[in-house]
Formats: C-alpha cells, sequence, structure tokens
C-alpha cells in the first residue's frame, strides 16, 4: 500500500513562497518532497485544519492553483473531529504545545501518515508519531 503523507503548513509555506533561510533552499526542499510524493503515488492528507490554517495567508483560489501540482487522486481530505480534537488539547496542556500542532499530529497519526515539519514542537511527540523533516525524505 501506498504511503500517505501529512504536510504541515510550515512546509506548505516554505513551498508556495519559496522561502530558505541563511543556509538551506527550504522551498526547493519542500518541492521535492512533494514531486517525490507524487513520482511513488503516495498520499497526501489535506485536513480542514491545515486548509484553515493556510487560508489566513492565502484565499482559497490561490491554495487551489498550490495544490494543482498533486494528482487528485492522490489527495485524501479529512475533517476533524471532536475526540481528535479534545485529544489535541490534551497534548497542548501535557506537553505546552500550539493546539494547532497537537492537532496536526493526531491528524497524522490517526490516519497512518507521516508527519513532515520542521517545527520544533512536533518533536515531543515523537513518540506519538512519525516525524521526518523533507530533506530526510529526499
Amino acid at each position: 500500500m501506498a504511503e500517505k503523507y501529512y504536510i504541515d503548513a510550515c512546509i506548505w509555506k516554505d513551498y508556495i513562497e519559496n522561502r530558505s533561510d541563511r543556509f538551506r533552499p527550504l522551498g526547493d526542499w519542500a518541492l521535492e518532497i512533494i514531486k517525490k510524493i507524487i513520482r511513488e503515488n503516495g498520499f497526501f492528507i489535506l485536513s480542514d485544519h491545515l486548509i484553515k490554517e493556510l487560508k489566513v495567508q492565502y484565499s482559497q483560489e490561490e491554495l487551489d492553483k498550490f495544490f494543482e501540482i498533486i494528482p487528485e487522486q492522490l489527495i485524501i481530505k479529512i475533517e476533524t473531529n471532536e475526540k481528535q480534537a479534545k485529544e489535541a488539547f490534551r497534548l497542548k496542556t501535557k506537553l505546552n504545545i500550539p493546539f494547532g500542532d497537537a492537532l496536526h499530529a493526531v491528524l497524522a497519526r490517526d490516519n497512518n501518515a507521516v508527519l513532515i515539519s520542521r517545527d520544533k514542537h512536533f518533536y515531543e511527540l515523537t513518540k506519538e508519531i512519525i516525524i521526518k523533516k523533507p530533506e530526510d525524505l529526499i
């Protein structure tokens, strides 16, 4: 069965804005991991929470354009349920991490997906889920 991936908002922003830091081509790495997942027929998990986060900076039309790179059959859209939100709140409180990060982790885990992020908050959750940086997978 093909692998499933949940790409965090920070990685999507790296791709969309072709960001870099002083030494690393973050946008290039984000694009490379997206292309690799497509080549391998992996699935992209897109959650309602992820889209909500991205809509803070981008319109739905812009997001549709950015996601055009992904064949429709490789996209799995999911909705957050009450149990997941409660668990994310519990993790937020227990680990002192942002609720949104805890929710992304819960959604990735519940969908048997590898979470791709470079956010330090997620590393509190490595016992719960598999977390990789884009450059770890390309």
